[in-house]
């Protein structure tokens, strides 16, 4: 069967489908000896040769599907221009080549999903902005009740606090917070909390979509099961239904209104 370029190489753990387009667009990858440049291209993993960035392509490569604990300082990707340490000084001695979906700041610490799988690795990215995230937060200073209910509603997330894990005997000079959010809100929320004189301190994920940190320690991972792929899957394909709902009904009102503006037109009115 025959399917694009990008989407076989992302499918084999290569790289990632966007990554894939560049290697085709920098004349990085050949079908069968033949340097192709063309995004449009449809190959047969199963007849054809297919090398990219000068590795063979395989029909078939184990999906592997995994939730890193990425320590700060680290950046989210698999090699880093600069030198410093990246997701793969986490994955020593992992067998698959596997890439990180989505990012995380450099500073900030917490949950970075990884696979091989691009079809999922593109539906993620793709529906990026509705899937919900989990953060910890840590402030400077503490909010009040008040605070807390005035800002979630302003930023329209949810934020209540947690133990603080650093609070013995005293009470802690700076408070951590639990907040729920789109990953588009991040920025407002960072900008409203140092209007309100408590800038944030530390970031950690500790929740995306369906996925958590319970149980990885930082700096380790821990390849997910069955049930928690399909679920991230199933996720995935109600978003694209949704999205497509969406279009439907906006596609469908534009044409009402259409005939009545025609209509109107025909009438006089």
């Amino acid at each position: 069967m025959q399917e694009r370029l990008q989407k076989i190489i992302a499918r084999a753990g290569i790289a990632s489908r966007r990554h894939a387009e560049q290697l085709i667009l920098s004349g990085q990858v050949r079908v069968n000896g033949r340097v192709v440049r063309e995004l449009g291209t449809k190959a047969d993993a199963a007849r054809d040769r297919i090398e990219a960035a000068g590795r063979v392509v395989k029909a078939e490569e184990r999906r592997v599907y995994l939730v890193l604990h990425k320590p700060p300082e680290v950046v989210s990707a698999m090699a880093d221009p600069e030198g410093r340490k990246t997701l793969k000084n986490c994955l020593r001695g992992f067998p698959e080549r596997v890439y990180p979906v989505g990012n995380l700041e450099y500073a900030a610490s917490g949950l970075v999903f990884l696979t091989n799988d691009g079809d999922l690795a593109a539906e993620i990215l793709k529906h990026w902005s509705e899937l919900e995230q989990v953060y910890l937060i840590k402030v400077k200073g503490m909010l009040t009740l008040e605070e807390l209910e005035r800002l979630g509603k302003e930023i329209g997330m949810k934020m209540k606090t947690v133990r603080q894990p650093d609070a013995t005997r005293r009470r802690a000079a700076n408070y951590w917070y639990e907040v729920q959010m789109r990953d588009t809100k991040k920025e407002e929320m960072r900008n409203v909390l140092f209007r309100e004189q408590h800038p944030v301190e530390k970031l950690k994920r500790v929740g995306l979509g369906p996925l958590t940190l319970e149980g990885v320690p930082d700096g380790r991972y821990r390849l997910l099961r069955e049930p928690e792929v399909a679920e991230l899957q199933k996720r995935m394909r109600r978003s694209k239904e949704i999205r497509n709902e969406k279009a439907e009904g906006k596609d469908l009102t534009q044409r009402s209104q259409r005939t009545q503006r025609a209509k109107r037109r025909e009438t006089g009115e």
